[in-house]
């Protein structure tokens, strides 16, 4: 029987193996969910939004459990947490504006007419999240697909499969019928299948560019709607009026936290060269006082990265910019951890676009900064990327920060902030970040189809 493994990046032990379902076990689970969805669908909308808040709550009251399970399957430090606040706070305001964002839009109720659109749920949802933030990322869809009604199928990232099945068990607790939310365990091959086989109404999917153009190319002819984030190469952009501790805090952070593997870290920086030299000499002390070890310890502030390839890349990167002329900051006598899947940070200057590691993307704690002359030249730079996720700028000006934000080829501008998602804006990305939006008003429109009412009234 073929199975699915997660080898843990601490020591390369499995954490846990499940059975790859069969193709016709699959076609069956997913009869199965969209044989329950109408029921689902027909319940009130406040019930749908009680259980799914009850199923997030019992998460929450796993967490204890769920922080060291995570540090174990994909390396992040327990010291931080895990993503329950971010997890409960995007599933609770969707739960919020639901009632707004699904009611009909009333065009006419007169004498003669009564013409509305109304939100249907489109049936049944694949989610294929990711390992890197697994909780979040899966919320993002799932919350909002249930809520309006749709079944959902979830499929995890091996690195995180326990994931799905603790997901599974806090919503089916809570009371979400069990053929409603399903956790899956799939190869690509079957995944492709399904999806051909117009298996679902929706399909979203986090994860790379070469992922996105598979699931893209599956849905072919289909017209399955699919929502995709593949990744992103976000710039930083320091002008000359901004605070620069502040600065320096959130983008040094929003390069390495989770050892860089954010899908809106940041990847390249580009600073005023009046503040340059200062910039560069405060991150780099920020991240040599970093603390690269087993993400089990406590005191560890940086843990290893979720598999040995990734590291690799991210080495090869580096190596390439650094024979390049690119020169390495941060000193290698602090972190002598560095190998396999533990990678230490690193900060390069001398930087140019000519560098994979300032055009590919890194998804490792490693960053590139470069000094720009003038907001001409930072506009220039941020825009010469395949990517298009997030930018963030630093800056007093907040017309300063408009005026450059509608310059730059990107899905969300972010003034004096970095490195988050606000649930009430939607997720979304340009160029090979991929297509569609996630949370907010937006997130229900694009998990919903709309229908329309042309009611002529007799006399």
């Amino acid at each position: 029987m073929a199975t699915l493994k997660c080898i843990s990046p601490i020591d390369g032990s499995i954490v846990a193996e499940r059975p790859i379902l069969t193709p016709p076990e699959a076609k069956e689970i997913a009869s199965r969910a969209k044989a329950a969805q109408n029921a689902w669908a027909a319940r009130p909308l406040s019930e749908r939004v009680a259980l799914v808040a009850k199923g997030v709550e019992n998460v929450g009251a796993m967490n204890d459990d769920i922080v060291p399970e995570l540090a174990k399957q994909m390396g992040r430090p327990v010291r931080y947490g895990g993503e329950f606040g971010g997890f409960n706070e995007r599933a609770t305001y969707m739960a919020s504006i639901a009632d707004q964002a699904l009611a009909p839009i009333e065009v006419e109720d007169s004498d003669a007419f009564k013409r509305y659109i109304t939100r249907e749920p489109v049936g049944v949802v694949l989610v294929v999240a990711p390992w890197n933030y697994p909780y979040m990322t899966a919320i993002n869809t799932v919350a909002p697909a249930l809520i309006a009604g749709n079944s959902v199928l979830l499929k995890h990232a091996t690195q995180t499969m326990l994931v799905g099945e603790r997901m599974a068990k806090a919503f089916h607790d809570a009371g979400v019928p069990e053929d409603v939310f399903i956790n899956v365990f799939l190869d690509h091959q079957t995944t492709t299948d399904l999806i051909a086989a117009k298996s679902f109404g929706f399909v979203n999917f986090t994860g790379s560019v070469g992922g996105g153009r598979a699931i893209e190319r599956a849905a072919a002819g289909t017209f399955t709607g699919v929502g995709l984030e593949l990744g992103g190469k976000d710039p930083g952009y320091v002008m000359e009026d901004a605070d620069l501790d502040a600065a320096v805090d959130t983008l040094i952070d929003g390069a390495m936290f989770n050892s860089g593997q954010c899908c809106c870290g940041i990847e390249r920086i580009y600073v005023a060269e009046s503040l340059f030299d200062a910039f560069v000499d405060k991150a780099v002390s920020i991240v040599s006082a970093y603390k690269l070890g087993d993400p089990l310890d406590p005191e560890t502030t940086l843990g290893p990265m979720a598999q040995t390839r990734f590291a690799d890349e991210v080495r090869a990167q580096t190596a390439e910019a650094v024979a390049m002329g690119a020169k390495p900051l941060i000193d290698p006598t602090l972190f002598p951890q560095d190998d396999g899947a533990y990678l230490m940070p690193q900060i390069l200057v001398n930087v140019t676009h000519d560098m994979r590691v300032m055009r590919d993307e890194s998804f490792g704690p490693v960053v590139g900064i470069m000094p720009v002359k003038d907001d001409a030249e930072a506009i220039r730079l941020m825009n010469d990327s395949d990517f298009g996720l997030t930018a963030s700028l630093w800056t007093a000006d907040l017309e300063r920060a408009e005026a450059i934000g509608r310059q730059i080829e990107t899905g969300t501008v972010f003034m004096n902030r970095a490195d988050y998602l606000d649930p009430a804006l939607c997720w979304t990305g340009c160029k090979d970040t991929g297509r569609g939006g996630g949370l907010s008003v937006i997130g229900f429109h694009n998990l919903t189809r709309p229908k329309s009412f042309h009611l002529k009234k007799r006399k």
